[in-house]
């Protein structure tokens, strides 16, 4: 309770946000974002749209990026939980290709920083899960896409065997053809 607190995850510029946040016998108050709390730990703010999703029990979602000018995102759980992943995408990276997994809920009110060039995905633990989503940078449509999260070099742990996948989810490229495609070598 009380003020904020912003750590880093276990890859290297994913940050855990616990937001300021109060609560007594009329409800509580959380405040996520504070512009002049994300500049003071290096975080730049420059919101260019925000959205939320609702989703069922056992669907994933992603795990979703894009090929150009990638964004960085926010992302919180407003009800419900969810298993948050992201992996590293960035070929210079010490940690490429590495991924690494946290569970946000509405009990615990953390977000998520994920930098631009990251892949994002997440499974839907609760019955109803309702997911805040803020960007920087531009949606760019023709330059959205992803790896398969079932992907077995990643061998990212689930829990869950036969998810609610998305047709285009389910057709979202491996890892390897991510490699191949967009890496011309210069990948560790």
């Amino acid at each position: 309770m009380g003020n904020f607190g912003i750590k880093s995850a276990e890859i290297e510029d994913v940050k855990i946000i616990e937001p300021f946040f109060v609560e007594d016998e009329r409800g509580y108050f959380v405040k996520s974002i504070e512009k002049d709390v994300y500049k003071s730990f290096g975080l730049d703010l420059d919101i260019f749209e925000e959205f939320e999703t609702y989703s069922k029990k056992d669907v994933i979602r992603g795990l979703h990026f894009q090929t150009k000018n990638p964004q960085t995102k926010i992302v919180r759980v407003i009800t419900g939980s969810v298993y948050d992943v992201v992996v590293d995408l960035r070929s210079n990276s010490p940690t490429f290709g590495k991924w690494c997994g946290f569970e946000l809920s509405d009990k615990n009110k953390n977000s998520v920083w994920i930098p631009a060039g990251f892949a994002h995905g997440f499974r839907a633990l609760s019955d109803d899960v309702i997911m805040s989503y803020k960007c920087i940078g531009k949606y760019e449509k023709g330059y959205d896409t992803g790896i398969i999260w079932n992907d077995k070099t990643l061998n990212i742990e689930w829990g869950i065997d036969n998810p609610i996948v998305s047709e285009k989810d389910s057709k979202l490229m491996s890892f390897s053809e991510y490699k191949a495609a967009y890496c011309k070598g210069s990948c560790n």
